[in-house]
Formats: C-alpha cells, sequence, structure tokens
C-alpha cells in the first residue's frame, strides 16, 4: 500500500535506508564517497541543506532540511544513480536498497540536536568504533574539531550549542553516557 509522505518546503527529515536484506551497500572507501557525490549531485538538482549524516556498511542515516523539492526527489535521484553504480561494479542486477526510505519529519529545534547527535553515535552503537570522532564516515567530526565537511552545514545545529563545537561535542558525549547506561 502507498502512502503519501507528508512534506512542505522548509520541513526537517531524518531519512534511513537500508540495503536489500540488510546487504552491504558500501563496500570500501570508493563506494562512499560516490554515494557522497551523487547526494551532492542531488543537491544541486533539488537543493536542500543536509546537517548531518553517517554511511554506514548497510545503511545510511541523513538529516536534511528540504527547500522547494521534496525529499523523495532528493533520495530517488542519489539511490537511482547509486544503485546504478553499486550493481555495475559489482556485477549485479536488482534492487539494491530494500523497499522505500524511511522518514521522520523533525518538529522541534530538540529533536533535531537529539537526531544529530543519534546519527553521529551510530557507528557506536553498531560497535565500529568506540569514539564517535574515529569514525570517517560520519559529519561528526565537522562538528568538533575545525575540519570541513563540503557536504554538511552545521550552522543550524551549532545554533542551538551557542554555537559551540566544545557545547556539541559535550551533548554528544552525555547521550553517549545515557545511551551506554
Amino acid at each position: 500500500m502507498y502512502h503519501r509522505r507528508e512534506w512542505s518546503p522548509g520541513c526537517t527529515y531524518h531519512i534511513t535506508a537500508r540495503g536489500n536484506r540488510q546487504y552491504t551497500i558500501f563496500r570500501n572507501k570508493d563506494d562512499r564517497l560516490m554515494y557522497l557525490k551523487y547526494l551532492e549531485d542531488a543537491k544541486h538538482k533539488y537543493p536542500f541543506i543536509l546537517h548531518s549524516y553517517c554511511l554506514m556498511t548497510n545503511h545510511v542515516h541523513l538529516l536534511l532540511q528540504t527547500i522547494d523539492d521534496p525529499p523523495g526527489k532528493i533520495i530517488h535521484q542519489t539511490h537511482y544513480r547509486y544503485a546504478r553504480y553499486f550493481n555495475k561494479k559489482n556485477g549485479f542486477n536488482g534492487h539494491l536498497f530494500e523497499g522505500p526510505y524511511r522518514s521522520v519529519i523533525i518538529k522541534n529545534n530538540k529533536q533535531l540536536v537529539d537526531t544529530s547527535c543519534y546519527i553521529h553515535l551510530n557507528p557506536i552503537k553498531a560497535g565500529i568504533v568506540t569514539d564517535p570522532g574515529s569514525y570517517q564516515w560520519s559529519s561528526y567530526r565537522s562538528f568538533i574539531t575545525n575540519s570541513r565537511n563540503i557536504h554538511v552545514n552545521q550552522d543550524r545545529i551549532l545554533s542551538y550549542m551557542n554555537n559551540s563545537k566544545e557545547n556539541y561535542k559535550f551533548y554528544t558525549e552525555t547521550k553517549l553516557y545515557q545511551f551506554n547506561n
């Protein structure tokens, strides 16, 4: 059954998409870089603001704010191109992603910040790393250091942390403590 997704310009969403049968969708660095390239290409065609992201082995997390186009156009553009790339590279055919992407509308500023933290803590939850700053395929480093991430605009989230990277790091670590206890 098809359900029309709620959308209006300016809405922010936590978007997740998983590999079909929870299969690996990123095998190496080149795959992740290609996904980010296709996401950036989609941004040029359907402008949006990417607040946070994390590329796991078999799924993705995106925190994005639409401007004039619904998230379905953005995700379709990105995932269609990425699936074609991945299948051709690996001699596969068929669906790479498991059904439609999932999305949750972000309704307030606390939910925005908490969702960003959740996204950045995902590699810890999966047991891949013990420090979110050591995971290369998320936007977390750009939130806590002076390193620049061309894909992400963290200004809105950091504005709720008094524009302080230290405050964001502390808040995220507090969430990590809550997560572990």
